[in-house]
């Protein structure tokens, strides 16, 4: 009772039908022979847009190359010629907790919050509002 799959044996060519073409670092193509800290424009493109610095396989740096463009990003970082971060414009909605209902830290309490009080301010008017026209119908029943 041998229970043979029938497979056949991939060679060298199936197992990677797509060459995948290795990447070329920015500093062999622009001949950068030492990296300084100071380059902010080349270092600059070494970092993401929210300011991460991005890896080796996408930017085709070597072992060494990618640590030293590592070191120099944290040094400008912390000479100030570097942002640690950029400002995102977008903000995240929470998910809520286990039970899927949001408790008061969930962004919908502060809108509320603010719908409330608007009503509370419309109700202030409209209650201004009434005694004024009060006043106004006992001056006119005066007169």
């Amino acid at each position: 009772m041998s229970n043979k799959k029938n497979t056949k044996t991939r060679s060298s060519k199936d197992a990677n039908p797509k060459k995948i073409k290795k990447k070329t670092s920015i500093l062999v193509t622009d001949k950068v022979e030492y990296i300084d800290y100071k380059d902010v424009n080349l270092l600059t493109r070494f970092v993401s847009d929210r300011s991460k610095i991005r890896n080796r396989r996408v930017t085709g740096n070597s072992v060494q190359q990618q640590r030293e463009i590592a070191n120099a990003i944290k040094n400008s970082r912390e000479m100030a010629l570097m942002p640690y971060t950029k400002r995102v414009a977008q903000t995240r909605t929470g998910r809520g907790g286990r039970d899927g209902e949001r408790g008061e830290r969930g962004p919908r309490a502060d809108r509320d919050q603010v719908q409330q009080s608007q009503v509370e301010g419309n109700e202030v008017e409209e209650l201004e509002l009434d005694e004024v026209e009060a006043t106004e119908t006992s001056e006119t029943e005066e007169a």
